[in-house]
């Protein structure tokens, strides 16, 4: 590619760095940071707590801990939609 030629993905090559784009898709949809974040968090306190299990199966306890990580990464999601809804149907000036 020459030098005088502008490069097609201009807009692409300006914004490239990681955290810029987490910023942004932060600011886009808030939920899905925050519903990854929880899911890691489920899956943290799952792992700390499967030392102090008691006499639980670990199978049980394992179970339990993907359906706690499961349903907060859905609930996270869901409410980004509805939240994302809400921005574009309620919450915008008609025109």
């Amino acid at each position: 590619m020459s030098p005088s030629q502008e490069s097609v993905f201009s807009e692409y090559e300006a914004d490239t760095s990681q955290t810029s784009k987490l910023i942004k898709k932060f600011k886009e949809t808030p939920f899905v940071p925050i519903g990854m974040a929880g899911f890691a968090a489920v899956v943290g306190y799952g792992l700390y707590k499967l030392k102090h299990r008691g006499d639980m199966k670990m199978s049980l306890h394992l179970i339990h801990m993907r359906v706690a990580a499961q349903g907060f990464a859905v609930g996270a999601l869901t409410c980004g939609v509805l939240y994302s809804m809400f921005r574009d149907y309620v919450g915008k000036p008609k025109e």
